[in-house]
């Protein structure tokens, strides 16, 4: 067991009953502040072996809710691949002319002179990928284990349950788990650094919702709106115009009690107090980035605040921070080419500005992304859409990213070939595991402790994808 874990099983049963009772007691409108008060029920850790001034590392998961559709989302571009991508979609396809200026140059060309093109809306991020900076994984998804199409038509191993499930996919995807999962393996790798952080709080971040990606064993996530941090309301301002009433709450919600869950509730309340402020005054004191985020597109404003808060890293005493943003609308059974497009941009637009913030800051280095989702959707259209699937192609960004390069192999365009399961749903050659495995080993989490973070690892021969210098 990792060190840093050994100190915190002590009170794995106790702050478990804790967090869940208190998030069970203050429900709807407020579900967000109560996520906020238990991410902040901290326990002792021991000392770690962080200690270089400069020894700062953050991921940013990328979450894109309802699934996103792969094959207008990296298009098949050599003429022979575009013909079949277009045969199996022809009202949702892109025509080649609208892919030139999209056109992916790998550093290393694909086999058999496949080439793809990102969406049109992706423009953005064609410097990054040609500067080296971005790849592209190739048909990633959920698995248990390595999975042949012989497999899955014998059902002959063991498959992630509820396949193309919106809910159980989005948590198998976060946790290796289905839903009901009770912690993530980006919260597992928290568990881990929480304590080379001097405000353990801010380990884990979330601004696009309540993620179970975020939440570990020991550690919970500290969630802030794409404006930032929100106040309790009334306790810094007239509650009711009054005065009297402010204080009054302001006394009330830190009130020591005798009753041992009152008493938790009152200390997470007052931490959370203290986050906020804490968070506020961080900010406060950042110089203004230069760099331009889009407006009107939540995902960007999301990537802005996270920006701020690594340029506020060393106010907020953090040498390993795990972020998540996401942005919904994904799910597009019908007018794919109405909605789809958009849903494109506004991803480009945000990531291209938060990898220049990054260069800005001086931490590109430091910082890496990646996109998820849901699952992919399959290849044949179903009336103006497409229909929920399996495998998909994601994006890893960053400046110690191996980049300008495809992870993995081309599948086959086909309508049950030898890389789907029928209508285009790509059968994963490449594991979530295996992503997380080679993110986790650049974040500094040892060959061991992955194991227990991701418990599907065990059965991958290769582990570390080599997408990072």
């Amino acid at each position: 067991m990792h060190p840093n874990l050994q100190v915190l099983d002590r009170n794995q049963s106790r702050r478990s009953f804790l967090k869940t009772g208190l998030s069970l007691s203050v429900a709807g409108a407020a579900a967000p502040l109560a996520m906020n008060l238990a991410a902040l029920s901290e326990a002792a850790a021991a000392s770690s072996a962080l200690t270089a001034s400069d020894d700062y590392k953050a991921i940013v998961c990328v979450f894109m809710y309802g699934g996103n559709d792969y094959a207008n989302t990296l298009i098949p571009f050599d003429a022979p691949s575009h013909a079949a991508y277009t045969g199996f979609r022809s009202n949702l396809a892109i025509d080649l002319p609208f892919l030139s200026d999209t056109l992916l140059k790998p550093s290393t060309p694909l086999a058999n002179s496949r080439q793809y093109a990102l969406a049109p809306e992706l423009s953005s991020l064609i410097p990054i990928f040609d500067a080296g900076k971005m790849s592209v994984i190739l048909n990633v998804g959920t698995l248990v284990q390595p999975t042949t199409k012989a497999q899955f038509t014998s059902a002959s191993v063991p498959l992630p349950p509820k396949l193309f499930s919106h809910n159980d996919q989005q948590s198998y995807w976060q946790s290796s788990n289905p839903e009901g999962a009770t912690s993530g393996w980006g919260g597992r790798m928290g568990d881990l650094f929480q304590s080379s952080n001097s405000k353990a709080a801010f380990t884990c971040i979330g601004l696009g919702g309540n993620a179970v990606y975020l939440t570990g064993k020991y550690t919970s996530q500290y969630q802030l709106s794409e404006s930032g941090s929100v106040q309790i309301n009334g306790i810094k301002s007239a509650l009711f115009g009054s005065a009297a009433c402010q204080a009054a709450l302001s006394k009330m919600i830190v009130t020591p009690s005798t009753h041992l869950l009152e008493q938790e509730y009152i200390k997470t309340t007052a931490r959370s107090i203290d986050a906020h402020d804490q968070v506020s005054l961080a900010l406060s004191k950042i110089n203004p980035l230069t760099t331009s985020f889009p407006l009107a597109n939540s995902l960007g404003n999301q990537l802005q605040v996270v920006a701020k808060l690594i340029a506020s890293r060393s106010s907020l005493g953090v040498k390993r921070q795990v972020f998540f943003v996401s942005l919904g609308g994904f799910d597009n059974h019908t007018a794919l080419t109405k909605y789809h497009p958009g849903l494109m941009q506004l991803v480009g637009d945000a990531m291209s500005s938060f990898y220049k913030a990054t260069q800005e800051l001086g931490v590109s280095d430091q910082v890496s992304t990646f996109t998820a989702s849901d699952f992919g959707r399959t290849l044949l259209s179903n009336s103006d859409g497409s229909d929920h699937g399996w495998g998909s192609m994601h994006f890893v960004m960053g400046g110690a990213v191996k980049g300008q390069k495809f992870i993995g192999s081309a599948p086959v365009i086909a309508n049950s070939g030898p890389d789907d399961v029928g209508q285009g749903r790509l059968l994963p050659s490449i594991s979530v595991d295996q992503v997380a495995s080679t993110l986790a080993t650049w974040f500094g989490v040892s060959a061991q402790d992955q194991l227990s973070i991701l418990p599907n690892l065990k059965n991958f021969s290769q582990k570390d994808l080599g997408f990072f210098v």
